[in-house]
């Protein structure tokens, strides 16, 4: 069983090669991705209202897919009405914020709003880093005791800070998905970050899920590691029930 925690449905401004949800269904299939779950380009990059509405469409016709609710840390009223709106559908099973469109560096003010929106609201929450300020997330944690973040792209070129704060407290997970693959930065982690801790994820349909895959064959894990990582860990952060079941 495979569960992708970081993927996007719908068109990007500079892409055109991608944007149907049967994309995302096509590449699942390719890659033997059994649940994806996703977060509307267009609310991520343009207007979180319509993103969500959309999403939420999709996820009623696709059960394979489960939803983040994209929220806005400029707009955070508007982010609480979407939370009120979204949640009891039960199709969103987390939020994603990011942070280069709304122009919000991830240690603002702003960014530490949302993200104790979404400790209210008791879902985890995926967030864009790509720089040393992913340290910054273990004060957030530590603010927020119910709040689990997923530090997405594992920080980027900043991936060995990333691996640092998730040393520092249990509830910041890494998921690998990157167009830059620094070579073992993977295997770097495992060895350092509790394995309950580490996630998969592909970025697809933006990139193709055959990178993030080669990442973590090429991190060469055990039978244990790569069930910890490709789904175990997923579901029980998520609480999506599996016909495998949760045992460790």
């Amino acid at each position: 069983m495979i569960i992708d925690v970081h993927a996007h449905a719908g068109p990007w401004f500079f892409s055109t090669e991608v944007g149907a949800v049967e994309q995302n269904i096509e590449l699942m299939d390719r890659y033997g991705i059994d649940r994806q779950i996703v977060s509307a380009s267009e609310a991520v990059t343009y207007d979180m209202v319509s993103g969500n509405r959309w999403m939420a469409d999709v996820l009623a016709v696709h059960p394979r897919l489960l939803g983040y609710l994209v929220i806005n840390p400029n707009e955070l009223d508007e982010a609480a009405r979407e939370l009120e709106r979204h949640q009891a559908t039960g199709r969103f099973v987390g939020v994603k914020i990011h942070t280069t469109y709304p122009g919000l560096p991830l240690t603002s003010q702003a960014t530490a709003e949302a993200l104790r929106l979404a400790a209210q609201a008791g879902l985890p929450v995926l967030i864009h880093t790509w720089d040393d300020g992913v340290l910054g997330l273990v004060k957030v944690l530590e603010r927020h005791q119910e709040l689990r973040i997923i530090a997405g792209h594992m920080g980027g070129p900043a991936w060995r800070t990333a691996v640092e704060a998730a040393c520092r407290t249990d509830r910041l997970y890494l998921e690998p998905c990157c167009s830059i693959t620094d070579r073992d930065r993977f295997r770097y982690a495992l060895d350092r970050v509790p394995l309950a801790q580490m996630l998969f994820g592909t970025d697809s349909t933006l990139v193709d899920p055959a990178i993030a895959l080669g990442v973590v064959l090429d991190a060469h894990l055990t039978e244990r590691e790569y069930e910890h990582v490709m789904w175990r860990n997923a579901a029980a952060l998520f609480g999506i029930e599996t016909t495998a079941g949760l045992a460790a």
